[in-house]
């Protein structure tokens, strides 16, 4: 088995206009799909993200406010998964309740092992 993270960006419902009872509604949808995956044992960990954060940039080592990009490219959150390949992954981020929204992305990637010595 390998490990994938899955990296959510935009398709925050809080930008969405939606009401508290439809917000509610799609994080019950999050919660039922992570509950699925962990009891199919792919689930290894996730969790979301705060918006406040701050930027390190080269070797001066500056540090500014942020992230402040378009709300699609903010990363919102991950989820480590275990799971045979690349594509089996893709197939389990296709369930997720981010992609209700058009502005919704998961990124997945594997997760590259450390040699060991």
């Amino acid at each position: 088995m390998k490990e994938f993270m899955f990296i959510f960006r935009g398709g925050d419902s809080r930008d969405a206009n939606q009401s508290p009872e439809q917000m509610q509604a799609h994080m019950q949808r999050w919660m039922t799909w992570m509950d699925s995956l962990a009891k199919k044992g792919q689930l290894i960990a996730g969790q979301p993200l705060n918006k406040e954060g701050k930027v390190l940039k080269g070797t001066a080592k500056k540090v500014t406010d942020g992230p402040f990009m378009e709300g699609k490219e903010i990363v919102g959150g991950y989820l480590l998964v275990k799971v045979s390949d690349l594509k089996e992954a893709t197939e389990l981020a296709k369930g997720c309740p981010i992609l209700e929204f058009d502005s919704g992305i998961v990124e997945v990637r594997e997760i590259m092992p450390l040699p060991t010595n």
